[in-house]
């Protein structure tokens, strides 16, 4: 399957929304999340207002600070029925790697699931900080090998092969094939 890595930038008027939503829910101040969250207030700042370019590492880092799952800071109000045609899903980049991960569907309350897409290709590894606790994904690799897991016990897997593991630990994705791509589901229990 051909992958272009040309894809439409995160969505930001939703994060920007999102964040202001959940910080607010949260009852904390700018300066306190940008604290929580290791981020220059004015970062933050620049999110809430719809700018900037925000990495997968700083929206994770955003919500394990408010205590979301990352699908909250980035899906989009829900509707009755939802197709998410290939290659228009919010695609968000990350630091250091040849990383994207695509969110298909986000869990609805009650679900807490939330579903993407992940293109990789070979070079740095993606090392993923902890998720919010009791976290776990589970991954279907649909081309390509990958090596994933928690850092100390990363495994291999190939084309139709399944692997779940904790996700509120540090864990890393590599590829070691061009192409690879699999469809990853994260669990908050």
């Amino acid at each position: 399957m051909e992958r272009t890595m040309q894809q439409p930038a995160p969505p930001l008027a939703v994060i920007a929304a999102a964040l202001r939503r959940e910080r607010d829910r949260a009852g904390i101040s700018l300066a306190e999340l940008a604290r929580r969250a290791g981020l220059a207030k004015s970062t933050l700042s620049q999110l809430e207002s719809g700018a900037g370019n925000p990495s997968i590492e700083t929206l994770w880092a955003l919500g394990v600070a408010l205590g979301v799952p990352f699908s909250r800071l980035v899906e989009p109000p829900p509707s009755p029925v939802r197709v998410v045609r290939a290659g228009s899903g919010p695609r968000l980049r990350a630091e250091g790697a040849d990383f994207y991960g695509t969110l298909l569907a986000a869990g609805v309350p009650g679900t807490r699931r939330d579903v993407y897409v992940l293109e990789l290709e070979p070079g740095a590894r993606r090392d993923a900080e902890p998720h919010i606790p009791g976290s776990v994904e589970h991954m279907v690799v649909s081309a390509g090998r990958i090596r994933t897991g928690p850092a100390d016990e990363l495994v291999e897997v190939g084309p139709g092969d399944y692997v779940t593991f904790a996700g509120d630990v540090p864990h890393s994705y590599e590829a070691l094939e061009p192409g690879s791509w699999a469809v990853l589901i994260m669990e908050h229990r």
